[in-house]
This record gives C-alpha cells, sequence and structure tokens, in this order.
C-alpha cells in the first residue's frame, strides 16, 4: 500500500508539474525533437558501429573491442594525431576562454555604440568561415608574403621562411590563426553576461569594501555570469578538440609528416577516404568522451574556484 501511495504521489505530481510548465515543455519540443534525431540518436548509432566491422557496403559485423585495440596499440598515427589534438586543446582551449573574457571585459567599457562595432569587428572572422584564407598571403612561404616581406624589411630574417610547410614553424602558425578564429559564440556569451549583471550589486560592493576594479571583477562580475562562463567553457574545449577546416585550409591533408595531424583528422580520413566506419566510429567515441571528460572537469573547477 505504502508504495502504490508513493505512486500515486508521484503520478500527481507530474501532472501538476505538467499543468504548470505545459506551454514551456510545448515550445521546447520541436527544439528537443531535432535533438534527438539529429544528435542523439547519430551518437548512439556510431557508439554501436564502433565495435563492428562496416565498410558501407557490407552489414556491420561485430567485431567487439578489435578497433579499440587496434587505435591504442597498432595504430601509430592515431597515437600522434591524440597528442596533437591534446596539444592544441591545451593550448588554444584555455588561452581562447581566457581572450574572450579579457576581449568582452574591454569591449564592455565602451559606450553602446562603440561596444556594438567593437564587437562585430571582434566577431567577423567566425562568421566569415574561410576568413582563414588571409592567412594564406600573410604565410606566404615567398618573400612576397605579407609577413616574410616584413621580417626580411628589418633584417629579422634573410630568406622566406616557409610557414605552413616548415615543421618547426607549422604549430605556433596555426595557434595564432586559431585563436584569432576563435572569438565566436562565447565572446558573445561574455558580452551579455557583462551585460546583465545588477548594477545596484557594485553599490551593495562598495559599501562592503570593494575599492577597485579588479576586485568588483573577481568578487562581483564573474560569479554573477556562472552560466556564462561555463558556456563559453563548453564552447572553447570543444571548439578546440574539433580543430580541423582551418588546419586543412592552410597546411593541407595530410600536413606535412603529419605535424598537425588530430584526431578530426584521422576520423575524415578513415571515415570520408577509406569508409572505414566502424573504425571511424572508434575514433569518434574516443573524441566524444575526451570532450564529455574535459568539460566536466573544467566545470567543475570553475564551481570549486568559487567563480
Amino acid at each position: 500500500m505504502t508504495g502504490q501511495n508513493g505512486s500515486e504521489k508521484k503520478q500527481k505530481g507530474l501532472r501538476r508539474v505538467w499543468s504548470q510548465h505545459r506551454d514551456d515543455y510545448l515550445f521546447m519540443a520541436p527544439y528537443l525533437i531535432l535533438f534527438f534525431i539529429f544528435t542523439i540518436i547519430p551518437v548512439m548509432v556510431s557508439i554501436g558501429l564502433s565495435f563492428t566491422y562496416f565498410n558501407v557496403l557490407e552489414l556491420p559485423r561485430f567485431t567487439g573491442l578489435q578497433n579499440y585495440f587496434r587505435l591504442l596499440l597498432d595504430d601509430d598515427i592515431f597515437v600522434l594525431a591524440l597528442k596533437n589534438t591534446l596539444l592544441l586543446s591545451v593550448i588554444t582551449g584555455p588561452v581562447s576562454f581566457f581572450l574572450c573574457l579579457f576581449l568582452a571585459w574591454l569591449v564592455n567599457e565602451f559606450s553602446s555604440k562603440t561596444r556594438a562595432l567593437l564587437t562585430l569587428l571582434f566577431y567577423t572572422p567566425t562568421m566569415a568561415g574561410s576568413a582563414y584564407l588571409i592567412w594564406q598571403i600573410i604565410y606566404s612561404g615567398d618573400s612576397y608574403g605579407f609577413l616574410n616581406g616584413l621580417l626580411m624589411k628589418f633584417n629579422v630574417i634573410y630568406e622566406p621562411i616557409q610557414w605552413l610547410q616548415d615543421p618547426d614553424y607549422m604549430l605556433p602558425s596555426a595557434v595564432v590563426v586559431i585563436l584569432w578564429m576563435s572569438l565566436g559564440t562565447s565572446f558573445l556569451a561574455f558580452i551579455a553576461g557583462f551585460q546583465n549583471v545588477d548594477p545596484a550589486l557594485y553599490e551593495a560592493g562598495a559599501v562592503d569594501g570593494v575599492k577597485n576594479r579588479w576586485q568588483e571583477l573577481w568578487f562581483i562580475t564573474l560569479p554573477s555570469m556562472l552560466p556564462q562562463l561555463m558556456f563559453g567553457a563548453v564552447m572553447s574545449i570543444t571548439a578546440s578538440f574539433g580543430i580541423g577546416d582551418v588546419i586543412n585550409g592552410l597546411f593541407g591533408f595530410p600536413s606535412t609528416n603529419y605535424v598537425l595531424h588530430t584526431m578530426v583528422h584521422h576520423l575524415q580520413d578513415y571515415g570520408n577516404i577509406r569508409f572505414e566506419m566502424g573504425y571511424a566510429s572508434a575514433i569518434a567515441t574516443i573524441l566524444f568522451l575526451l570532450m564529455v571528460v574535459t568539460n566536466r572537469f573544467v566545470q567543475r573547477l570553475l564551481k570549486k574556484v568559487g567563480v
């Protein structure tokens, strides 16, 4: 009887919640349905295919953990791609996050018209998906390249540098372009967060002993922007793990000596070129797990520091 009463109370509670928020759920339904069809289902299918051999022409054949053993024990290029992905993520993810936050803080200090103009200028590289083509001119390997010409003019170098082919220069060249193109959604979210902080909090902080802008930023602004900070961290990390198109456009596929070969490139190689979909699904699954674990770690870190 006790279990039945508990079940009835739970059903009544669900009906009450539904009646109170029915309109909200109906408005959310189209997005949730599309998200389930085009995100949840493909992820689950990809995880399932990662345990099979599937070449598109034949039905999937279950192989257990063979794809994962092959990835981790026999595929030297995957190990290199994993190392490159983690390296680029460690460099570009945190730097992109703090760069977006710092620039959003600076832009927020201007008047509304100037702020709107600066926001557009900073966000433009993200809107122009092929904006990295500009960097092909800057990094051109002859003396007519903008960077080579500038360095040679001031006698910093005496012959052109192959920025896009020389393994010694490819990583820093890629990092600069990736950071330049990273001022996107996170930057806009931080701008919105700064605008939504209640001005009364600053007045209360002044009464409690907050003396300068840095203290306002640390004790008032950032704690008030926790949702935006979480969102920005997730977007920065996800973007850093998904780097691929910029490297393809600038350095080619594959890059010289696989210097900039990432897990996304390895996934494209086996999925789009070799059509080993089971193996590609295993790569995608590992990449997905890396993103999830890293996002959870960063979210807990932000909560612990009290931001």
